[in-house]
């Protein structure tokens, strides 16, 4: 290790116990990145920084329980990660969650709420902690995954494409005082958004060995591609959708 793409960054990685980000901190770590994640299942998270360690060699990957629906919460452990490591390069946001229905008239309101918490207020959170230290960072990156239903919502999911649309339109404004902070020279850290369809793992294809999933992104895919984010510079990925499926 220290010889990576990505040697000696420091990247946060929300959502990181979940398969895609079991994915990305595996992917990060091999790349030489120090790796922090946070997740709100103690017991996920510690399995998936073990598996990442493990899997990339010994490196350098942390994890710590965060209430990412507190903004006070979100800043402390910002602050702890810069303290403790000197540095922070980038934020990969993993939070996710769906609720759909059956028809647009059968669309509950509660799903709105709950989708509005995990994908909406976790990215305003990560985005406003972390904000400064992206911007003290010469590849500060800050990466959202998001879906293409966000720009093609269908009938039964308008709370989930609603939420996904909020979600890239706060990263399109965290774009937006990335490049404004840069000034006449362009920026230097960037936003940027992944698209994919959905997402599918190892478990979903063993559970239903038949299915083809077709435009879905192998979380493996997803998280090569969040790592690719650095190779290119800021103006060229900031405030983009990058587009990991067919456009609509």
């Amino acid at each position: 290790m220290g010889n990576g793409a990505l040697s000696g960054a420091v990247i946060a990685v929300a959502g990181a116990g979940g398969p895609a980000g079991r994915a990305a901190l595996l992917r990060l770590a091999e790349a030489g990145a120090v790796v922090v994640g946070a997740d709100n299942d103690p017991e996920r998270l510690a399995e998936a920084v073990d598996a990442a360690r493990y899997g990339a060699g010994g490196a350098t990957v942390t994890g710590e329980p965060v209430d990412l629906l507190d903004l006070d919460s979100t800043r402390d452990w910002a602050n702890r990660v810069e303290k403790d490591f000197g540095r922070i390069d980038g934020v990969v946001h993993l939070v996710g969650g769906w609720r759909g229905s059956e028809t647009f008239i059968k669309t509950s309101l509660d799903d709105w709420d709950f989708l509005e918490l995990l994908l909406v207020k976790t990215v305003q959170h990560t985005s406003l902690a972390f904000f400064e230290g992206l911007q003290r960072s010469e590849i500060g990156r800050y990466v959202l995954i998001s879906a293409a239903g966000a720009s093609n919502p269908s009938a039964g999911n308008a709370a989930y494409a609603a939420a996904k649309a909020a979600a890239e339109a706060w990263t399109l404004a965290l774009a937006d005082a990335f490049r404004k902070a840069g000034g006449a020279e362009g920026p230097t850290s960037a936003a940027a958004i992944l698209v994919v369809k959905a997402l599918v793992h190892e478990a979903m294809r063993a559970d239903r060995p038949n299915a083809k999933f077709a435009g879905f992104t192998d979380v493996k895919d997803l998280a090569e591609a969040i790592a690719g984010v650095w190779e290119k510079p800021a103006p060229e990925v900031n405030g983009q959708r990058l587009w990991l499926t067919e456009k609509p």
